[in-house]
């Protein structure tokens, strides 16, 4: 039998090792599932297909606002391959956007079950929608929120000796995850579920089936191998999920229901819209001295979102009311780091305007203010700093309006951003085997962002093991319980519980191999493979002689976050600048450069964590240049539902990237901070901020297509 840790292991707090002792923390490793991935041996869910495996497919509402007044599934029953049919709402249902699901098959193929959709009967009662909130006073409902004030907002402002105000704009964006939503179920006994799930919850999701399906959640295993992208759009089972556990009940076969492209963009959620009315006021040597805010947006029935303006400084004097307006659109969801970048794009366009006004560089209007930043002040003015460096701002911006003869412009911009990122609840289990192998199992899956090697140099590390001598198994919910992935919590999470349970079993082998190497367990460390004498490095057993003091059982113990001693901490700060040309003729804008710099805490792997930030500024560029989901205020149908009509960026519309990641003393001692949602903020302001220095008016609504371009530009009499 295993030794087990006791109760009170866990109680000891825990500490990440010194700069000194850190032998792959910090380091550049390569994701350990990349060959995997890249050779195709990786299984998605997509790629699951249990023997006797049906497709489910959904009959979906073409109307945005409707009642269902007749269905009738019979005609579907009985056709040829069609296993199981199912009505998913009955008549009288208020439907209250397009693309909701209204009934379901079960069929041997694709076809078979699209041909089977086409047999049902349905009518509804169409009634009247509104999918459109750009023009608040048009919106039939609004729900005000409570204003929030500070200080004197209106006298400040009338008093300010330099005010601007502008309106901004920016329109939803879908999450796009290359693998769509969507599961496939396998009761391997009546009342026992098996589903494959593309999901940001394995142990969520598994609640989620058992209180859908009404079975008890110990009766449901939830496996996620990989996961094709979640942004924050997977936490959720779904309708969908529910309906396809049913069809394979009904059929007494495995289902698999994944959505199209169509369904993906229509009804699987994106990011809510969120526009703006602000009026700042400064002295004239920049400081902020007065803000006001009407901002709106919507995400669907209920409204959505509520950015945080002023977003970063808190102006002394201020006031700011946001409402949702609810449209007929399928829910919004959240999008890497929720509400923030529009928080961002409104404010920081709003500064940039003032700074223009001001005459002065915004680099200058930053520097001056960033006193009202709060407790990151310190490392947004390191991170400024080198930014500058990076970029050479402060050398190489201009005024508004690159005077350059040509049509091609050129033109700087600037953001900066925050986030939490604290670790979320998370447990661990570490086994170390007789043959000196070590294992660590969590629920937790890894949407791309590299969570399985973050647990191996973790665990590694912490036993002075090389990485190829760790396993790590992720992504089943029969492993112990971890948080949904979200918030960048996910990486502080299960980093320290790994870490916990890590030291937790090497206590147990300092134990037994204390009176072999005549010392106390607290004077040992394990390192270079061994378990030895710190002060007495010679003194030392190797990892197989050290189990081999345990027979032939393994070393178990668990480990928790959170727990005894301060391993995340939550609040990071970063700052971006974009370099970029605009043809005033076509009205097409490139990205020259993009530098980050960024803070996430102890840096486990350096690698990964760069790998999201480029992530953030290639996701970010393709927001700013492109991505708009398009409802036809007519029909309230997604009007571009593929690939071929969402436009995203290329790799021709990337540019230069340059990321700085911030470490070492006064970052490294805060812990671990999740950096996934962060570096997301602020592309989408520092572009605006840059085309506008490079055409010298703004373009004030996102994403800046050509046609917005020209449409400022002929406001300022260019085009």
């Amino acid at each position: 039998m295993a030794d087990q840790a006791d109760s009170k292991t866990d109680a000891k707090a825990a500490t990440w090792p010194k700069a000194e002792d850190r032998r792959l923390l910090g380091q550049r490793i390569s994701r350990l599932d990349g060959p995997a991935k890249a050779s195709g041996r990786a299984k998605y869910t997509y790629d699951i297909k249990p023997p006797g495996m049906l497709w489910g497919k959904m009959l979906r509402c073409p109307h945005a606002h409707a009642r269902l007044t007749a269905l009738d599934v019979a005609p579907a029953q009985g056709m040829p391959g069609v296993k199981a049919v199912m009505a998913v709402q009955k008549p009288g249902a208020e439907i209250q956007w397009s693309f909701d699901e209204i009934a379901a098959v079960a069929a041997t193929s694709e076809a078979l079950a699209e041909a089977a959709l086409k047999a049902i009967k349905v009518e509804y009662e169409v009634l009247p929608h509104f999918v459109t909130e750009e023009k608040l006073a048009a919106a039939p409902q609004v729900n005000p929120g409570k204003e929030e004030t500070e200080g004197d907002a209106a006298g400040a402002l009338a008093a300010a000796e330099v005010k601007i105000k502008g309106s901004y704009f920016a329109a939803p964006v879908a999450h796009n995850c290359m693998e769509a939503h969507g599961q496939i179920c396998h009761w391997t006994e009546p009342d026992h579920l098996t589903a494959w799930c593309s999901t940001q919850a394995v142990s969520g999701a598994a609640s989620q089936f058992a209180e859908g399906l009404g079975i008890p959640a110990a009766n449901v295993r939830v496996i996620a191998d990989y996961v094709g992208g979640g942004f924050g759009s997977k936490f959720n089972v779904d309708r969908w999920g529910i309906v396809c556990a049913q069809l394979a009940k009904l059929a007494n076969a495995p289902v698999k229901i994944m959505l199209d492209r169509h369904s993906e963009l229509a009804v699987a959620g994106d990011r809510p819209s969120a526009f703006a009315e602000i009026e700042v006021g400064a002295k004239k040597d920049g400081t902020l001295t007065a803000w006001t805010s009407k901002s709106w947006g919507s995400g669907g029935p209920g409204g959505a979102g509520n950015p945080p303006l002023p977003y970063v400084f808190q102006i002394p004097n201020r006031k700011h009311q946001h409402s949702a307006v609810p449209t007929h659109r399928a829910s919004s969801r959240a999008w890497r780091a929720p509400n923030h970048p529009q928080a961002a794009f409104l404010t920081m366009s709003a500064l940039d305007d003032l700074a223009a006004a001001l005459g002065m560089n915004p680099y200058d209007v930053v520097a001056q203010n960033l006193s009202i930043t709060g407790r990151l002040e310190k490392i947004y003015r390191e991170e400024l700093e080198i930014a500058d460096q990076l970029m050479g701002f402060r050398q190489r911006w201009h005024p508004r309006g690159d005077a350059t003869k040509g049509p091609i412009k050129r033109g700087l911009g600037m953001s900066l951003h925050t986030w939490g990122g604290r670790g979320h609840r998370s447990n661990c289990e570490v086994t170390i085997h007789p043959d000196a192998t070590a294992e660590a199992k969590i629920s937790s899956q890894d949407i791309g962002t590299g969570t399985r090697t973050v647990i191996a140099v973790v665990l590694a590390d912490s036993l002075g093991l090389p990485l190829d001598a760790v396993q790590v198994r992720i992504g089943d919910s029969r492993y112990p319980a971890s948080s949904a992935s979200g918030g960048s919590t996910t990486v502080g999470g299960v980093s320290s519980a790994t870490r916990r349970a890590a030291l937790a079993a090497l206590d147990q082998v300092f134990a037994k191999a204390a009176p072999e190497l005549k010392a106390q367990p607290e004077e040992l460390e394990a390192a270079e493979g061994k378990i030895r004498v710190k002060a007495a490095p010679d003194r030392s057993l190797t990892w197989k002689q050290a189990m081999a003091l345990f027979g032939r059982s393994p070393v178990t113990a668990t480990g928790a976050n959170p727990g005894a001693g301060n391993l995340t901490d939550s609040g990071v700060g970063g700052v971006q600048m974009a370099d970029v040309t605009v043809d005033v003729e076509t009205g097409i804008l490139k990205i020259q450069k993009m530098v980050a710099v960024q803070d996430c805490g102890l840096i486990v792997d350096l690698k990964t964590a760069e790998s999201q930030v480029y992530g953030s500024l290639i996701m970010g560029i393709s927001t700013a240049l492109a991505e708009e989901k398009v409802i036809d205020p007519v029909t309230g149908m997604t009007l571009n539902h593929d690939f071929e009509t969402y436009k995203m960026a290329g790799f021709g519309d990337i540019g230069e990237l340059v990321v700085r990641m911030m470490t070492g003393p006064g970052y490294d001692e805060r812990g671990v901070i999740g950096v996934g949602e962060p570096p997301m903020v602020s592309p989408l302001a520092a572009i605006a901020n840059a085309a506008a220095n490079a055409i010298g008016v703004r373009v004030p609504w996102a994403p800046l297509t050509p046609r917005r371009v020209l449409d400022a530009l002929s406001t300022k009499g260019v085009a």
